[in-house]
C-alpha cells in the first residue's frame, strides 16, 4: 500500500497501525542486513507509538492522514534521544536532545518514526556509497549505487522499509536517490521547509523535502512540512494552502519547457526514456517548447562556490580536530573546499539574485521545465568514472549536473519515475516550477503518472491476450 491507502485503511478499521509497524520492522529485520537503508533502527519507541496512534485511531481521534503511518528519517536530521550520526565516525554516538521542526511536525501528526536512514558522510555527495556504516544499495541490483546523499530514505521507501521517507537536499540530495531508486522526491522552494535542527551542508543551499511512492503521497507530507520557522534564518512567511489541490486537474493546453543544457551529454537509455515521458504529456494535450536558459554556466559555477565555501565554513573545526576520523573520499572534498575565496564567494552571492531572476525567465511562455533527473542509470558502488557515449565523466558531477543548479536558484524540482534501463534499474524525470509554485508540480506529476499507469495497464492487457 502507499502512504494514503494505508491512511484509508485504517480509518475503515482493515488494519491497525501496531500490525502494519510490525509488518514493517520484521521487513526491515530481514532486508535492511542487505540494502542497508537504515543506521538505527528505533523499535521500542515505533512500537510504542505504533500502540498509541491504534488507541487514538480506533477511537475516532484520527490526526490526518500520516497518524500511525510508518516513516523513516534522513540521519542528518536529529531525534531527540536517538543517535544521529551523519554518516560519520564523528558523530557515532551524537544524540540530540531535540527534534528537528520536521521531526516534531511529524510526530505531532502522529507519523511513527522506524528509524534513520543511511547518509553519504556529512551529505557531501551525491554517491551515497561513502557513509562511515557502509554503502546504501539499489534495492533494484545491490550492487548498484542508490545515489546520494539521501541514498537510505530512497532505498526504505523502495525496498517497502517505510511508508514515506524525509530527505535533504544540497545539490539534488533527494531527487538523485528518488531518481536512482524508482520513487517520487521533492526538493521544495528553498525556506519554504524548516531546516532547524538539520545538520547543515550548506546554509544557503539545504532543502529538506518528502520521499515517496507516488505523486500524492508527497504533496500530503510536504502539507505537513511546510510552513514557517522562527528557529530557522532562511525560513519565510507565506499563507499555509494544499499542495494537493491541483492533482487530477486537466493539464490540456498547459505548456511544457524542454531546457537545451539538461538534454546534453545523457546516456541513450534516459533519453528514451524521458522522450516517452514527454509523450505521455503530449498525449494528454500538453504544449512542448524547447527553451533555453540564460547564465545556466555561471548558474553551475555559483553553485559550486557556493557549496564549497559553505561546506568548509561548517566543517573547518571538524577538519582541525577530527580530520584522521573522516571517510578519505569526504575529506579530500572538504580540503578542496577550502581553497575557494573569500572574494570569490561574495562575488557570486552578489550576482545570485540577478541569476535567479534570469533562470525564472524560462518560465515566461512555459508552464513547468522537464529534464531527466540524472543523465546516466545507477552506477556501480565505488565506481568513479563513466562513459556517456564517447565522453568520461566523473560519476560526482555527472550525478550533479541537472539537479544541483536549482539548489543555487531555489525553484523546486519534483523527480518522478518514468521506466528502467535494459538492466533494470529505474530512471526518473524531473519537472521544476517557478518559486511556491509546488501545487501546480504536483499537477503535472500526477497526470503523467495516472496516465502512465493507465497504458501499462493496457500494454498487460494486450499482451494477455
Amino acid at each position: 500500500m502507499d502512504l494514503l491507502t494505508l491512511s484509508q485503511s485504517y480509518e475503515e478499521k482493515k488494519v491497525s497501525p501496531v500490525e502494519i509497524v510490525q509488518q514493517v520492522l520484521s521487513l526491515i529485520e530481514q532486508e535492511n542486513p542487505a540494502c542497508n537503508a537504515y543506521i538505527t533502527i528505533c523499535e521500542e519507541e515505533a512500537l510504542a507509538a505504533a500502540s498509541q496512534a491504534e488507541k487514538e485511531i480506533m477511537s475516532g481521534n484520527k490526526r490526518g492522514p500520516l497518524h500511525g503511518v510508518p516513516i523513516a528519517i534522513k540521519d542528518l536530521i536529529f531525534t531527540k534521544n536517538n543517535r544521529t550520526t551523519m554518516g560519520s565516525k564523528v558523530y557515532e554516538h551524537f544524540v540530540p536532545d531535540f527534534d528537528a521542526t520536521v521531526v516534531q511536525k511529524c510526530k505531532d501528526a502522529g507519523a511513527i518514526i522506524l528509524g534513520k536512514t543511511n547518509t553519504h558522510e556529512f551529505a557531501y555527495g551525491p554517491i551515497g556509497d561513502r557513509s562511515y556504516f557502509g554503502p546504501s544499495r539499489n534495492p533494484y541490483d545491490l550492487e548498484k549505487i542508490t545515489g546520494g546523499s539521501s541514498g537510505g530514505s530512497g532505498a526504505a521507501v523502495a525496498a517497502n522499509l517505510a511508508y514515506a521517507a524525509l530527505g535533504t537536499d544540497t545539490g539534488g540530495s533527494i531527487r538523485i536517490p528518488a531518481s536512482a531508486c524508482g520513487v517520487v522526491g521533492m526538493k521544495p522552494t528553498f525556506g519554504l521547509v524548516s531546516k532547524f535542527g538539520v545538520f547543515n551542508l550548506a546554509y544557503t543551499l539545504d532543502h529538506v523535502g518528502p520521499m515517496t511512492k507516488t505523486v500524492k503521497d508527497n504533496a500530503a507530507l510536504l502539507n505537513l512540512l511546510a510552513g514557517q520557522d522562527e528557529k530557522d534564518p532562511y525560513s519565510f512567511a507565506k499563507a499555509t494552502e494544499d499542495y494537493s489541490r491541483l492533482i487530477g486537474q486537466d493539464i490540456k493546453g498547459k505548456v511544457i519547457g524542454l531546457p537545451r543544457f539538461f538534454f546534453q551529454n545523457i546516456e541513450e537509455e534516459v533519453r528514451v526514456a524521458v522522450e516517452k515521458a514527454i509523450a505521455v504529456y503530449q498525449s494528454l494535450g500538453a504544449e512542448i517548447r524547447e527553451v533555453e536558459i540564460g547564465g545556466i554556466d555561471e548558474i553551475a559555477e555559483g553553485q559550486r562556490i557556493t557549496i564549497q565555501a559553505e561546506a568548509y565554513a561548517v566543517h573547518e573545526k571538524t577538519m582541525r580536530e577530527h580530520a584522521d576520523e573522516i571517510d578519505a573520499e569526504v575529506r579530500e572534498r572538504l580540503v578542496l573546499s577550502k581553497e575557494v575565496r573569500g572574494y570569490e564567494y561574495v562575488q557570486v552571492q552578489q550576482r545570485r539574485q540577478q541569476l535567479i531572476r534570469q533562470f525564472n525567465e524560462s518560465f515566461q511562455n512555459v508552464d513547468v521545465l522537464l529534464t531527466p533527473t540524472l543523465p546516466i542509470v545507477p552506477t556501480d558502488i565505488y565506481q568513479r568514472e563513466v562513459m556517456i557515449g564517447h565522453h568520461a565523466e566523473g560519476v560526482r558531477q555527472a550525478l550533479l549536473r541537472l539537479t544541483s543548479p536549482t539548489n543555487f536558484t531555489g525553484n523546486p524540482g519534483l523527480s518522478i519515475p518514468c521506466g528502467f534501463s535494459k538492466g533494470g534499474l529505474p530512471i526518473g524525470f524531473q519537472l521544476i516550477g517557478k518559486h511556491l509554485e509546488e501545487a501546480q508540480l504536483y499537477q503535472f506529476g500526477y497526470g503523467y503518472e495516472q496516465a502512465a499507469s493507465m497504458n501499462q495497464a493496457a500494454s498487460g492487457n494486450n499482451a494477455g491476450k
